[in-house]
């Protein structure tokens, strides 16, 4: 077979990977099912394109086990589903139909809509499972597996998709190694293609030409997989879910936002920060960081390199915080579970990110080649990539949780300024008036002060009014914070008021 004599002589070690793990999956599928049973959706696009040739290979293999090939395809019985729609591109049911001459293919033909033309279909014949060419990062890709029961209200059928984890470089280089044929749109700079109303070529393969009409580049030559999408009209809707509003509350202004109290948590994952070998230092360091744009730190926290342990505390902070951030266990390491503690905090499952995965291979080359990157690993349907200029790959947000790759101070400012950089045009992070503050010591001691300080704090419930020694036998600090300077400037003379004069002494 073809197919498979090219990926064998290939020297794309993560092509053969994914190759071997994809007709592992139709393999497996033509086991359970009868070829009766069985069907292949095909749209004429690269994905399907692919899927078809893997299906070919995967069908000649699975004969073979079963000695009845003699090496030779002849026939390719899988039955096949079109849906022709009047809004397809004329180049793509050329191609559908061109192909389906070539492989012999048993087409059925829907021209209703998907679901209703599935429904006929599925009672007309006894189909139980459909290949589909769906893959991580498509709209529908959402909560499936490489088997998939049919959505509620949908007929019952097995969803089985072979190549659920390929990336855009990975659906290339297939169809280049293996030397198929594919729809002329990709030659004429398309990367995705949807229908003739919501499609266009990717402008990122343009080639400047001043004496005649505008040229693409071939859709195999766009470098970076994550902007395979950048050719589609993007339609934004106000209940587009990548944009969850936790740290806003519905507040539509400035105003109303100096007007209330924004909280974080700050969660630390590490076991080396609890068996006391290293010092935490980049919790205090976020903390001052919040304060410094006038959030408030309501809680921080240090757990075990532990999914339950980070999947717990995650789940009990981001109901009772605006923001959470999270630092450490971040990485391919076996102790790096903080993004699997997320994605269990939020009860999905982490899934292959595309897009990160094309950061993470410009970062580290092929360092990563195997089944899949474990880096690249991340909560699906939830997760925001956050891009800044300055940063090699993306800050990572799961609705209001954030997760910070830093492991030094240095590396945490940098993180820090990159990401409040992001709310000027972003506004994934509310900036609000920052606190101002004020401390006086004295050497009176706890029980002169206690009761004036109580007093006080009734007095003024919109300052934060605390104190401290630094040593049993230092003198006391009290301090004073809110967003309000004439505010605190009035506790401080309060205060003072309350006591002989010279008893207290500004500090800064």
């Amino acid at each position: 077979m073809e197919i498979d004599k090219s990926i064998r002589e290939s020297d794309d070690r993560r092509l053969k990977t994914k190759y071997n793990n994809a007709i592992y999956v139709i393999k497996r599928a033509l086991a359970l099912y009868s070829i009766e049973e069985v069907a292949f959706s095909f749209n004429g696009g690269k994905d399907s394109t692919v899927l078809l040739h893997l299906l070919r290979a995967g069908y000649f293999l699975h004969r073979a086990e079963q000695s009845c090939c003699n090496g030779v395809l002849t026939d390719f019985p899988i039955r096949t589903i079109y849906f022709e729609s009047t809004s397809v591109f004329p180049e793509i049911n050329t191609f559908t139909y061109d192909t389906a001459k070539t492989y012999g293919l048993q087409m059925d033909i829907i021209r209703t809509d998907f679901k209703s033309g599935l429904e006929a279909l599925l009672k007309a014949k006894p189909i139980r499972a459909i290949f589909l060419g769906v893959r991580i990062g498509d709209p529908t890709a959402v909560g499936q597996e490489q088997f998939s029961p049919s959505s509620p209200g949908w007929p019952p059928f097995m969803r089985v998709n072979p190549i659920l984890d390929w990336s855009y470089r990975d659906v290339w280089a297939f169809l280049l190694t293996c030397k198929v044929q594919y729809c002329s749109l990709y030659d004429q700079g398309y990367t995705s293609i949807g229908s003739i109303y919501d499609t266009v070529p990717n402008a990122l393969l343009s080639i400047s030409n001043t004496t005649s009409k505008e040229k693409f580049k071939p859709a195999y030559l766009l470098s970076d997989g994550r902007l395979e999408r950048a050719g589609r009209v993007k339609k934004k809707s106000p209940l587009d879910g990548t944009h969850f509003p936790a740290v806003n509350n519905g507040l539509d202004s400035v105003d109303s936002h100096r007007n209330r109290m924004f909280t974080a948590s700050v969660i630390g994952v590490g076991d080396e920060i609890l068996f006391g070998t290293v010092e935490d230092q980049l919790g205090p360091s976020m903390c001052r960081k919040l304060h410094s744009i006038g959030w408030l730190t309501s809680q921080t926290a240090v757990v075990r390199n532990d999914i339950d342990s980070v999947a717990e505390e995650v789940e009990r902070c981001k109901s009772t915080s605006d923001m959470v951030f999270l630092y450490g266990g971040v990485g391919p390491l076996h102790s790096d579970v903080t993004l699997a503690g997320v994605a269990k905090a939020f009860g999905v499952r982490l899934a292959p990110d595309e897009e990160f995965e094309e950061f993470l291979r410009h970062l580290i080359g092929d360092h990563c080649t195997g089944d899949r990157n474990e880096m690249a690993q991340l909560p699906e349907g939830i997760t925001e990539l956050l891009h800044h200029e300055k940063l090699p790959v993306p800050l990572i947000k799961c609705h209001n949780v954030i997760i910070l790759s830093a492991t030094n101070a240095t590396e945490l400012d940098k993180l820090w300024d990159c990401l409040i950089e992001l709310t000027r045009s972003d506004d994934c992070l509310v900036t609000m008036e920052p606190y101002s503050s004020k401390r006086l010591i004295t050497n009176l001691t706890d029980v002169e002060t206690a009761q004036p300080l109580l007093k006080l704090c009734l007095e003024f419930p919109d300052l934060y009014i605390g104190c401290f020694r630094k040593s049993r036998q230092g003198p006391l600090v009290i301090s004073f914070e809110g967003k309000d300077p004439a505010r605190i400037q009035a506790a401080v003379e309060a205060l003072c008021k309350k006591f002989h004069p010279g008893a207290f002494s500004e500090v800064n």
